[in-house]
């Protein structure tokens, strides 16, 4: 049975205005420019440059010629609708509430004459780089250009051909309509691997390396010595890339019957090629947008810090002045008279694109205050490690911590810390690498994970690469350090700083 009834309930609701701060907070400092070019196009009322001052003077100016008018509200033949008033009050508090740019004009800023442009490689793609070597072959038809040409777009972002020749076959059947045949995707293959950059064109890391080790034996004079480098080089990737690739060294020695010497040269010949080719090259728009973008800047000012915003990509907003004037021209004309309906469905219409422009500016003014204030509670928070660059300084930190100290959300301190950048004199920085956990030392002092990470790091660094540390070693000089912590623990640390283990760092 069906039932109608009434009841009330107490929701939480984010508004329009809220999300879209949200949104902008998420956005970083190199996309924010693209952001707001997208706000301009899909709003007329919007408009690029300062807010001029002009606006409060036109504001008194129409009212003086209103007050001066001999029209009297109590003489009116015919009564002035509600809504002309809210129309009327509403022009009213725009005229006075006058919508200034969101940039605040203080010293958390950088210079104006900065250069507001991002870098943008000018350079060709590999893909490009590729093809354009394919005009040396000397193609015996059409049909072997189609089927090179396929080859070259099957070659994925590091320079291999992870795709197999019977589903490069598949591909030229539904996309050409050529029927090839292996042999046929094989020798343009061959002839594909002979281009620049060496190694192109490779289905595995071990045939990549032997296309390198081959194209230096033709391509440069080399002496008998350094002949017979490449010779067992070529030897060890050949016949036994397995062992070289889990560094079994005594093995490798043992069976190929070479000095340890020589063999130390022959890996170090290994060693020196490129396991990804393509690695110097733009493809496609992978590496276009790679340049980092700072969002905040620390100084040092003779022994104080100062913190400002980037400013850069952000250009100062304000309201069209071609709407300021649609408003006031429209109060002007109607003052006294019913509005007409298409009117009000005009003037109604400039109402909506103005608010929207300004909920716009006031999210973008939200957004910078937001993020200086978070900012500049994290550099108070590290101050010692903003002062010396030290990594051992650096204090253990949670969102909650910089959230109790600016009174946010921490979902919005989340937000702000996430993609942001900020820029020392010690290197361009990541928010969130500032954030780490804590844990007790000996002394029963907290200290940051990343403190013990640094120290791990100092210590397989300076360790001997020919008996590399045991993890169950380096927990031991850690603990003499005065952090006891788990061998797991240890190795959790040591994957997060993707360093391999024991046996993988082991060199001649």
């Amino acid at each position: 049975m069906l039932k109608q009834s009434l009841s009330q309930k107490m929701l939480q609701k984010l508004s329009p205005q809220q999300i879209q701060l949200m949104k902008l907070l998420q956005i970083p400092t190199a996309n924010l420019e693209q952001r707001i070019k997208e706000e301009l196009e899909a709003n007329p009322a919007l408009d690029e440059g300062e807010e001029r001052d002009d606006l409060m003077e036109m504001g008194n100016q129409e009212d003086q010629a209103q007050d001066a008018d001999t029209y009297n509200e109590g003489e009116t033949d015919e009564p002035v609708r509600e809504d002309t008033f809210e129309l009327d009050d509403y022009l009213n508090d725009y005229i006075e509430d006058d919508p200034a740019t969101y940039k605040l004009k203080a010293d958390n800023y950088v210079t104006e004459d900065e250069d507001k442009t991002i870098p943008v490689a000018v350079e060709n793609s590999f893909h490009e780089h590729l093809e354009r070597q394919l005009g040396l072959l000397n193609f015996e038809n059409e049909r072997e250009e189609i089927i090179a040409k396929q080859i070259v777009g099957s070659i994925d972002e590091d320079g291999y051909l992870r795709r197999d020749p019977t589903s490069i076959i598949d591909d030229l059947m539904f996309a050409q309509n050529i029927f090839a045949t292996e042999d046929e995707i094989i020798k343009m293959l061959d002839a594909i691997q002979k281009f620049d950059p060496a190694g192109v064109g490779a289905r595995n890391l071990q045939e990549c390396l032997s296309i390198q080790i081959e194209q230096k034996r033709q391509s440069e004079e080399l002496d008998d010595e350094e002949l017979e480098m490449l010779d067992l080089a070529a030897l060890i990737i050949e016949k036994h890339f397995d062992k070289f690739a889990k560094k079994h060294y005594q093995k490798l020695q043992k069976q190929l019957g070479v000095t340890e010497l020589s063999l130390k040269h022959a890996i170090e010949v290994i060693l020196k090629l490129n396991p990804k080719p393509a690695s110097g090259h733009i493809v496609g728009d992978r590496n276009a947008n790679q340049y980092i973008v700072p969002d905040f800047l620390i100084f040092n000012r003779d022994g104080e810090l100062e913190l400002t915003l980037n400013s850069r990509n952000a250009p100062d907003l304000r309201i069209n002045d071609h709407y300021k004037d649609m408003l006031i021209t429209y109060k002007k004309k109607t003052k006294g008279r019913r509005a007409e309906r298409r009117e009000k469905e005009a003037v109604m219409f400039i109402k909506q694109k103005i608010d929207s422009a300004k909920w716009f500016i006031d999210a973008i003014r939200q957004r910078q205050q937001t993020m200086y204030k978070t900012m500049y509670a994290i550099l108070q928070y590290q101050y010692d490690f903003f002062l010396t660059g030290d990594q051992r300084k650096l204090r253990p930190m949670i969102l909650k911590d910089i959230a109790d100290i600016t009174g946010l959300d921490i979902s919005t301190v989340s937000r702000v810390a996430n993609s942001k950048f900020v820029q020392t004199e010690f290197g361009t920085k990541r928010l969130k690498s500032f954030f780490s956990e804590s844990l007790q030392n000996q002394n029963g002092e907290e200290v940051s994970t990343l403190e013990v990470k640094k120290i791990l790091s100092d210590i397989i660094d300076n360790e001997s690469k020919r008996k590399p540390l045991s993890d169950e070693k380096l927990k031991d000089m850690l603990k003499e350090k005065g952090y006891n912590i788990a061998r797991r623990t240890v190795a959790k640390y040591r994957e997060q700083l993707n360093i391999p283990v024991a046996r993988l760092r082991k060199e001649l």
